[in-house]
């Protein structure tokens, strides 16, 4: 007979899960293993809200198990580490994205691309090594193999940080390797949410143009005010997009709803290229003929590496990029993910753990 997850192992952990599709959030006692040779244990301060546990607890990609503790954005201080961890100490603010394990030995890891490796263990709802269900940061501890940990940069808060993690690194990550971070490039950023305004931030840090393209006017002023962006596309205004046709040497669509991508590859220089970094649920229509007479490029990115993710927290630190977020007690959780399919949120939800989780026991 299994054990249940409050005793399957050493450390006592306690945490937010959904049970079923759908999606309620409530409390959760369960266990976490002890801290290995190799391994970091952390006190969770905060975990961001990504779209993707939104789809997760809801089984909308069709790969769910339950219980599932949510969250791969997690930030806290180090109280433990395996004598054989090097990098980390106790008292080292420190962070976890997306990834906990994969198997170090394909082409894609010994390349630091773990996030490709077929292998690949998802911080949460996912199966580790030997053989457990992974749980998120929606909890009071996290505990980690010392590869999958960053040091988090000490002038980056540790709220605003935190979306950093799996937001900051899916839109750096496709900056650097089809090349928009070159001088002189005009990018576009689609959709101006958790994931687009961290694009538009990191996108002028690295000195090239920006134009944000949204379906709502209203984010106009805050698109080019507040978050540094040149120009600013209405993809409703048939006019507008007529007009900025053949302007851009790329784009990175973060959107995860359905829409069309024809408009968007309009948008694009010959041989520009159109990265998609968000997730919609059903398979989008891909038109080929303007890619043939434009030798376009329409790709998909996924997060990074850990030494990707690495190397994008210190630039963020370099460059004081943050994420703009609402901080939120764990007890609104549900709330804040209905606001979530609204939209309705500037930009990023943030979990503060800390100092609310305890609270809900």
């Amino acid at each position: 007979m299994s054990k249940s997850p409050e005793e399957e192992f050493p450390q006592k952990a306690f945490g937010w899960a959904a049970r079923d599709t759908s999606g309620h959030l409530s409390p959760f006692k369960f266990s976490r293993r002890a801290t290995g040779e190799e391994d970091v244990t952390f006190k969770v301060m905060f975990c961001g809200i990504c779209h993707s546990d939104l789809h997760s607890i809801k089984n909308e990609w069709g790969f769910s198990t339950y219980p599932m503790v949510p969250g791969h954005e997690i930030v806290g201080i180090v109280t433990e580490v395996g004598k054989k961890v090097s990098k980390f100490k106790e008292g080292d603010r420190v962070g976890v994205g997306c990834l906990v394990g994969a198997c170090h030995s394909c082409d894609n890891c010994s390349n630091n691309l773990e996030n490709y490796c077929p292998k690949l263990i998802f911080t949460y709802n996912g199966i580790y090594n030997d053989g457990s269900k992974t749980y998120g940061g929606y909890s009071d501890i996290m505990v980690a193999s010392e590869r999958y940990v960053v040091r988090i940069p000490d002038n980056i808060p540790l709220d605003a940080g935190a979306p950093l993690l799996c937001a900051g690194i899916t839109v750096y990550s496709p900056m650097k390797y089809f090349g928009f971070t070159e001088p002189g490039t005009h990018l576009g950023v689609v959709g101006l949410g958790g994931l687009g305004h961290v694009a538009v931030k990191f996108a002028k840090a690295f000195g090239v143009k920006v134009t944000v393209i949204s379906t709502s006017p209203a984010k106009e002023k805050e698109a080019i005010e507040h978050l540094g962006a040149d120009s600013f596309l209405v993809s409703r205004n048939q006019e507008q997009m007529r007009a900025a046709m053949g302007t851009l040497d790329g784009i990175i669509d973060t959107v995860s709803a359905n829409h069309s991508l024809l408009p968007l590859i309009g948008l694009l220089k010959y041989h520009g290229k159109l990265v998609m970094v968000g997730a919609p649920e059903k398979p989008l229509e891909l038109p080929i003929f303007p890619l043939l007479l434009g030798r376009k490029i329409v790709a998909g990115s996924s997060i990074g590496g850990l030494k990707e993710t690495q190397e994008m927290i210190d630039f963020a630190g370099k460059h004081n990029i943050t994420a703009d977020v609402e901080v939120i007690p764990m007890d609104y959780v549900n709330t804040a993910m209905e606001r979530l399919l609204k939209a309705d949120v500037r930009y990023r939800f943030v979990i503060d753990i800390a100092n609310t989780l305890p609270k809900t026991a």
